[in-house]
């Protein structure tokens, strides 16, 4: 039987008020975690996904200025920990957790942050060795991308000085941690690669945690490297740290102070090796000039007087003028005695005669051509003849020169073979020998 207390009816905005209020203020802030899956981010820049585990599963949500904030991309699959409060979306009746931190379980943001990126520009090939290029063997000049404050750069200058003391330093000061510094390195070092007043870049700092190093795990920094039209070498932290930079650099050093001895040889080292290589030039140019001699000698003995060769080719040449002179008199006595017979013969062989004969044989054949176009021209006018004389019996208008005519049916000009075809007062066309007669039907037997 029905309850008659007064019942208190809610409606569905009011009802999800009030679960609204009840959860935000029980769960106004919470540690939670769970798989990530779903995850999308829409035009808005926000974050959405749900976090799972092997019973329940919530919706997520990241909000942009929040997502801004990650170190790491947010993946199907992963496992993370989030901090945040439950929310309830009042149009849906949907409630979800807004999350203000985010971090990976068991390995740390930065830590993942790095792993993607470095897989992301491996498969770009910006760690491909076959890009990187050799360090020169004697730079000119040299550009340092460093903070101008601390050790690293005093001992890069000290080591630089004492192994080749008039080299040029060429300092651009940057920060090395901390908010922007990773875009100052990186102008710093499409600076000096622009200009084209370095021949080697040396970029890096001393050694720290994995933050503190974090602004040459940039993405910016390791594009600026890899874009540098000249080589870059990259001294990041202690010999066991490695960042992106040391992975897209042209050369790694382990330390800002190997990264000086890797650049700048000992000048005296060179020095002795230059004096080297003159003292074997030297000697290699004494053998060489000692064998031309040997040669230039051994060729003047086989060379004879000139003179004699030249009084040789003297003789040869009258003998070789006389034996000329004889075969041009030949030659001209041989084509004056041909040129008699070919005379004689053409007086003998006058072509009059020939011409006489050729012209009367040509006036019997045309004789003969006009005879037979005379009788084949008969023979065909009476074939024709006797064809027309076939057409004419054959033709319908021969028919209608005897008294028929033929009755078409108007407007459609059926030819009418029957009356039954005509009708009363409809016109028709009668077709005689000479003209045509249009008639109205007034009556059909």
């Amino acid at each position: 039987m029905m309850d008659t207390r007064e019942r208190r009816i809610l409606t569905v905005s009011e009802l999800t008020q009030g679960i609204k209020e009840l959860l935000e203020t029980a769960f106004d802030e919470v540690w939670v975690q769970g798989e990530v899956s779903n995850v999308r981010r829409p035009p808005s820049g926000h974050l959405y996904f749900t976090l799972k585990d092997a019973e329940s599963q919530i919706r997520g949500v990241v909000f942009k200025m929040q997502s801004r904030m990650l170190r790491f991309n947010l993946e199907d699959g992963q496992h993370v920990i989030c901090w945040g409060r439950v929310g309830v979306y009042e149009k849906r009746g949907e409630y979800q957790i807004i999350v203000d931190y985010m971090e990976p379980r068991g390995i740390g943001s930065l830590q993942l942050a790095f792993e993607q990126l470095k897989q992301r520009l491996f498969e770009e090939g910006l760690f491909d060795e076959a890009r990187k290029r050799p360090l020169p063997l004697v730079p000119g000049r040299i550009g340092i991308v460093t903070s101008p404050t601390g050790a690293v750069i005093r001992d890069m200058v000290r080591i630089l000085r004492r192994r080749f003391e008039n080299i040029e330093i060429l300092l651009y000061p940057v920060k090395v941690q901390g908010e922007g510094a990773a875009v100052e390195i990186a102008q710093g070092i499409e600076y000096l690669g622009a200009r084209g007043q370095v021949d080697v870049v040396i970029v890096g700092r001393g050694g720290g945690s994995l933050e503190d190093l974090w602004a040459f795990n940039e993405e910016v920094v390791a594009r600026a490297i890899f874009n540098s039209p000249i080589p870059v070498v990259s001294a990041v932290g202690h010999e066991t740290d490695f960042t992106i930079a040391d992975f897209v650099a042209d050369v790694r050093a382990s330390t800002p102070s190997a990264a000086a001895e890797i650049v700048v040889q000992q000048k005296r080292d060179l020095i002795r090796v230059l004096d080297g290589l003159t003292a074997r030039m030297a000697r290699v140019m004494d053998q060489v000039l000692l064998g031309g001699r040997e040669r230039v000698q051994g060729v003047q003995k086989r060379i004879r007087d000139p003179r004699r060769r030249i009084d040789e080719l003297r003789l040869r040449l009258d003998e070789d003028w006389g034996r000329l002179a004889q075969a041009i008199m030949r030659t001209w006595r041989e084509n004056r005695e041909r040129q008699q017979r070919v005379s004689r013969l053409l007086v003998t062989q006058t072509p009059v005669n020939r011409i006489q004969s050729l012209r009367m044989v040509l006036d019997q054949a045309r004789k003969g051509l006009d005879g037979g176009m005379v009788n084949l021209v008969a023979a065909k006018r009476g074939i024709w003849e006797k064809e027309v004389a076939r057409l004419d019996a054959m033709s319908p208008l021969a028919i209608l020169q005897r008294g028929y005519s033929i009755t078409r049916r108007l407007p459609d000009g059926l030819i009418l073979r029957d009356a039954a075809h005509a009708e009363i007062n409809k016109e028709i066309a009668v077709r005689l020998s000479r003209g045509e007669l249009v008639c109205r039907v007034e009556q059909k037997r």
